[in-house]
């Protein structure tokens, strides 16, 4: 029952931005509060799926689909809700609508059995991974702002939206820092991973190397910004890039 109203909390959400960037002000709080109870309700869901289930309960592709959104939308709840970053609530809550409806459509918001993977190491390595994937995620979001306010500023005309973005520098530096952070949490979620399958066996899979392959993309964004002083446009095509990696690990396909 914990999914519908963590839902409802989501949808509005994403109507009240929707309607707060053509008209700033009047729904700002209305769409914050819809945020804010939204991913409380899904917490609680989380805990009691963790309460009923004998292990890690979100160790499949739906469950860890819906553990997913609960970071995305906590990361976002960080920074996300203060005036200057709300239009990236336009790209953030209708992506949570979406990718909630398809984990709880997926089986992933009802209880599970115990996993047959060890439970701390799967806890470790699924939530460090998860954790990352939800910065990239945040990252491209903050670069997908970058860029469609260069062109505005380009084009000299304010378009449909009217709220009040970020200044370029601040979402280039938050990208960056964003993705920062993230790098290092996959980093550790990788390293379980690999300890994992050295104790208890296994092979090398699809979803590892898509794994790997995403965070070679993002040490590489790092490396680029920090070392060869890339800013701008380039590092925010590169954060966008770097997504179709994270979005071909969160695929079903991949985890088969």
């Amino acid at each position: 029952m914990l999914f519908w109203p963590a839902l409802a909390g989501y949808v509005e959400a994403a109507v009240a931005y929707l309607g707060d960037s053509v008209r700033p002000g009047r729904l700002a709080r209305f769409a914050i509060w819809g945020v804010r109870l939204g991913w409380l309700a899904q917490t609680g869901l989380l805990a009691a799926q963790a309460a009923r289930a004998e292990g890690f309960p979100w160790g499949s592709w739906a469950g860890s689909l819906n553990l997913f959104v609960w970071l995305v939308v906590g990361t976002y709840l960080v920074w996300g809700c203060r005036s200057p970053f709300r239009l990236l609530g336009l790209a953030v809550m209708p992506l949570a609508v979406a990718l909630f409806v398809v984990a709880w459509a997926a089986g992933g918001a009802g209880s599970h059995s115990r996993s047959e993977l060890g439970d701390v190491f799967l806890a470790f390595h699924v939530g460090f991974v998860l954790a990352a994937f939800a910065g990239f995620t945040l990252a491209a979001g903050l670069a997908g702002l970058y860029l469609w306010q260069e062109r505005r500023l380009k084009r000299h005309a304010p378009g449909l939206l009217r709220q009040r973005a970020p200044s370029q520098e601040a979402l280039d530096r938050l990208t960056a820092r964003t993705v920062a952070v993230a790098v290092p949490a996959l980093t550790l979620g990788l390293a379980v991973g690999a300890v994992r399958l050295t104790l208890e066996g296994g092979g090398f899979d699809a979803l590892m190397a898509v794994a790997l392959a995403v965070w070679v993309a993002y040490t590489g964004f790092l490396f680029l910004r920090y070392q060869a002083g890339w800013r701008g446009r380039r590092t925010a095509y590169l954060a966008l890039a770097g997504i179709a990696f994270v979005v071909a690990a969160l695929v079903p396909v991949s985890h088969f």
